[in-house]
């Protein structure tokens, strides 16, 4: 169960995905328009903080914004690299105790402290 924070709210990790290839990357190109749109779409809704590229074609990173576990599983399974079956993510949960004065507004943690 996620922690609570003052006031009743639950406290969410925030989140790195990391999306690993799993077809050669001249059909991963084929894809990418698709993937980048979607991308846009979850920047839109706010979910996506910063992304890029990985080194050497091994894939991307996305860092997400604190929400449910299960949303964000949910969100990445519509990649269309994943549904696919040409990448795959790995998730890192982590609770962000410390951030630059800029991101407070994303670390709830932190902004409901100040």
């Amino acid at each position: 169960m996620s922690p609570k924070l003052s006031g009743g709210r639950t406290l969410y990790g925030m989140y790195i995905a990391m999306l690993s290839y799993t077809a050669p990357i001249d059909e991963i190109d084929y894809l990418l328009a698709e993937h980048i749109e979607w991308a846009n779409k979850q920047y839109e809704s706010g979910c996506f903080l910063a992304s890029g590229r990985r080194p050497g074609d091994e894939g991307r990173v996305i860092i997400a914004r604190p929400m449910a576990r299960g949303r964000l599983d949910a969100l990445l399974a519509g990649d269309p690299l994943v549904l696919r079956r040409m990448a795959r993510y790995q998730v890192i949960e982590f609770s962000c105790t410390r951030t630059d004065k800029g991101m407070l507004a994303y670390n709830e943690a932190l902004g409901a402290a100040s």
